[in-house]
């Protein structure tokens, strides 16, 4: 299936790798339909695109490449719209803040996109009563951090 996004152009993509967020993400609500796409070989970074509007696509990072503690546990709601039956199925992600610059752009540690790969769900949850997590966590503590 060919798909167009507005970062990566027109891609091709397996229908079996689409991500169903049941009531869209926060302030997409009428977008329920995601690929992941990759952005660079052997990145943290990868697109998380909609199917079905290629103007909504949002820059996404596995969040351990850049806060190796980074951890939170799921309540039960959350496990059970996700069908989560084991650890090994779940994928998290936090979305990206591009700024000018790598350095200057952030993360949102306090509300992380959980997938359940194979069961091919999604959602975004927000972090209750979790005030370690930043929701503009600075990129440049790990890019600087791991330069030295």
């Amino acid at each position: 299936m060919l798909i167009n996004t507005k970062i990566l152009g027109e891609v091709e993509i397996d229908e079996k790798e689409i991500l169903k967020f049941e009531g869209g993400l926060p302030g997409f609500p009428e977008e329920s339909n995601f690929v992941l796409l990759s952005i660079e070989k052997e990145s943290p970074f990868v697109l998380l695109q909609s199917i079905n509007n290629e103007q909504i696509g949002f820059v996404i990072a596995y969040p351990f490449a850049f806060k190796n503690d980074y951890a939170f546990d799921l309540n039960e709601e959350d496990k059970i719209q996700l069908q989560i039956e084991g650890e090994e199925e779940v994928l998290v992600y936090s979305i990206v803040t591009l700024k000018e610059t790598l350095q200057k752009s952030t993360l949102n540690l306090l509300a992380p996109i959980v997938i359940n790969n194979s069961k091919k769900l999604g959602r975004q949850i927000v972090l209750q009563d979790n005030t370690q997590y930043s929701l503009r966590y600075p990129l440049s503590m790990s890019i600087e951090g791991s330069a030295k």
